[in-house]
């Protein structure tokens, strides 16, 4: 979905060097763009509520395909492809995260399904936070004194939660951990965004296509229920590449940091959804946690700004 289906691995696509602040302002829309069509991922899984979370994802894989290929064909980007795909750690690191992100999309695609929009956008809160601590961990990256802060305050956040027993934790971290995870795998790939989201699609084909035919032999498949459904089935390969191919373009034009403070934006989008479409009851614990996840958030964000700041005078 961003949810999950936001992909972080802006060093393989290189921010344009030399250019004007005014040049490198117009990857905002492209940034807004991206975050407005995740956190809107609700609304569209609202159209294919009835399908199973595992046969959607499987059809969303197989659709992804086509549409990525296409994109690659538009942007001419068929010898990046190729030498991906004719190197073994690069498709064995590729196998890794397209598993890590196949569960992310499940378990996103479940809890929307089943009302827990709330557990789904509090996981994208902490997500940045700890993409943060992955990389002082892994990547050997230092926190500044406000980024500790802001871990610390996210930590007893879900620790409300934890204390207060709410179910719904495991899938806050499990969307959190996988996405982070995959991020963190796709940093040590040479592929671009595009073409490493194609090969992940292409490694998870077989098994999305084994899936989708076993629901079409024990409950029929849902691609053939309606034509509505067909093509709302078919637009999630769709909302899968083009949001993804938008975050690629602004990560090239804007500083990362100021992509970061928009990346707050498809959950806090999420989390009014939740509050207003889906009318899922707000626990006290859960808004505690909210709270010190929004505290950390905007300590986060602020500290990103301050930073940046200073580097360009």
């Amino acid at each position: 979905m961003k949810n999950s289906d936001q992909l972080p691995d802006a060093p393989i696509e290189p921010r344009l060097q030399g250019k004007t602040e005014s040049e490198q302002a117009s990857g905002l829309p492209q940034a807004l763009g991206a975050y407005l069509i995740w956190g809107l991922l609700p609304l569209y899984l609202l159209l294919v509520s009835t399908v199973h979370p595992m046969e959607f994802v499987a059809w969303r894989i197989v659709w992804t395909v086509p549409i990525c290929l296409v994109i690659i064909a538009a942007r001419e980007q068929w010898p990046e492809l190729k030498v991906a795909l004719s190197n073994r750690k690069t498709l064995g690191w590729l196998f890794v995260s397209a598993s890590l992100i196949g569960f992310n999309w499940i378990v996103y695609v479940w809890a929307i399904q089943t009302d827990r929009v709330y557990a789904a956008s509090l996981g994208y809160y902490i997500n940045p936070l700890l993409n943060v601590l992955l990389g002082t961990v892994f990547l050997k990256e230092t926190l500044t004194r406000n980024q500790w802060i802001a871990v610390g305050l996210a930590a007893f956040g879900v620790a409300l939660l934890a204390a207060g027993a709410i179910t719904t934790l495991w899938v806050s971290l499990s969307l959190a951990f996988s996405f982070a995870l995959y991020g963190l795998v796709r940093k040590q790939v040479a592929v671009g965004a595009v073409p490493g989201l194609t090969i992940e699609a292409m490694l998870l084909i077989v098994p999305s296509i084994i899936i989708a035919a076993y629901f079409a032999a024990t409950q029929g498949s849902a691609f053939f229920v309606s034509p509505q459904l067909s093509i709302a089935i078919v637009a999630g390969g769709v909302l899968t590449a083009v949001p993804l191919l938008l975050f690629a373009v602004a990560a090239r034009r804007m500083d990362y940091s100021k992509l970061g403070f928009i990346q707050f934006l498809a959950p806090s989008i999420v989390f009014i959804l939740g509050l207003t479409v889906f009318k899922e009851p707000l626990q006290p614990v859960q808004l505690a946690c909210f709270a010190c996840i929004w505290s950390a958030a905007a300590l986060f964000a602020w500290d990103l700004l301050k930073r940046s700041r200073k580097s360009a005078n």
